[in-house]
């Protein structure tokens, strides 16, 4: 069940990140990908920082951002 909801929580984070980030992942699975890509980035830079978020909420908070600075990174790879 826990992997569903990891799933779910990347799947909205993917979606968010693209109405933020210009010329998104797009699409269920590039949604998805971006979304599970960018919550272990996010996870990794608040532990990093040692910013705690708990909660659905938070998760999908710290999987937004990281989906953000993903698809940035992308974007910039792309540009070079």
């Amino acid at each position: 069940m826990d992997i569903l909801w990891f799933l779910l929580v990347g799947l909205i984070a993917g979606w968010l990140a693209g109405f933020f980030v210009k010329g998104g992942a797009g699409g269920l699975i590039g949604n998805l990908v971006v979304g599970v890509v960018g919550a272990f980035l996010g996870g990794f830079l608040f532990n990093f920082f040692g910013v705690a978020a708990g909660g659905l909420l938070g998760s999908i908070i710290v999987a937004t951002i990281g989906a953000i600075v993903f698809l940035t990174i992308l974007r910039l790879v792309r540009k070079a």
